[in-house]
């Protein structure tokens, strides 16, 4: 389910998808998949976004239901090894709140990883 709203509210304060990528702490290809339907946005992002767009949640927020993406074309997933043939994993039965708890601590640690490079970049002088 695409997020008409939030695109149409992005696009008329003059955003782009790399800037709400960039709150978010995502790539702008994540983001894309985000706002097209394809990947869940969690509450977090939903309520970093509206504080950006400065807006209500509840003006951009849409119902969703998170469809998880396998790709079994990328060379990472298409082992051609014994173990990797042997062991086929249904991602299918993972329930919908354990996807969502990974994807918010997917997310704090990108945050995490932006302090860190930000910290990296300008280093406290020491006393």
């Amino acid at each position: 389910m695409q997020k008409e709203k939030l695109r149409v509210i992005r696009k008329q304060k003059g955003y782009t998808q790399q800037q709400i990528a960039d709150i978010i702490s995502t790539d702008v290809s994540n983001y894309s998949r985000k706002e097209s339907g394809d990947v869940k946005i969690i509450q977090e992002e939903w309520d970093k976004i509206a504080r950006f767009l400065d807006v209500p949640v509840e003006e951009i927020y849409e119902e969703e239901e998170a469809k998880i993406i396998i790709n079994n074309e990328h060379p990472v997933f298409n082992d051609r090894s014994a173990n990797a043939i042997n062991n086929q994993y249904n991602y299918d039965n993972i329930p919908g709140s354990i996807i969502e708890n990974l994807q918010g601590y997917i997310t704090v640690l990108k945050e995490e990883n932006e302090r860190l490079k930000e910290e990296l970049k300008n280093p406290k002088t020491k006393r």
